[in-house]
């Protein structure tokens, strides 16, 4: 997490697909990176094992199977390098700027992590111009409801 001295915050809000009761509000700044963002919603949600992500733009009324498959994508840079299924128009998360994406107040995107067990998640961009306070950024302004277990325990068959 860099320290700078600009002078504007993106306030986002991430909340778990399929519960959205758990969500965490994140601060962060234009100059920092979807991969920071990625960093942030890790430490955010009590992860510890790294695994590959993306972040989806859909299209404005997209829905269903055709808000991502249409959205443009920004992933982790190994899926670029390694994965043979990568969209042809997908992007370094690592090196896209949130200043670039020209998020507006209220729009939404979403984020998978772990491309397994598939945590989905609806981020919300609550501000694009908060003051930004000194410290350093990304930071997690506020959590609400526990973070689900990375690795659920599997559930045993009733008999």
């Amino acid at each position: 997490m860099a320290k700078t001295t600009e002078k504007k915050a993106y306030i986002l809000k991430v909340a778990l697909t399929g519960d959205e009761g758990i969500w965490r509000r994140i601060a962060i700044r234009g100059n920092h990176t979807l991969g920071k963002l990625h960093e942030a919603i890790f430490k955010a949600f009590d992860r510890y094992d790294c695994h590959l992500y993306s972040f989806y733009f859909p299209q404005p009324g997209s829905r269903g199977r055709a808000r991502r498959r249409d959205a443009l994508e920004y992933t982790h840079p190994f899926v670029l390098e390694d994965d043979p299924f990568a969209g042809e128009d997908a992007h370094n998360a690592e090196k896209t700027k949130i200043d670039s994406l020209g998020l507006i107040k209220g729009q939404s995107f979403d984020y998978l992590f772990d491309f397994g067990d598939s945590w989905e998640h609806v981020i919300t961009v609550e501000a694009t111009e908060a003051p930004a306070e000194k410290g350093r950024y990304p930071h997690i302004l506020e959590k609400h409801g526990e973070s689900p277990p990375q690795y659920p325990e599997p559930e045993e068959d009733e008999e």
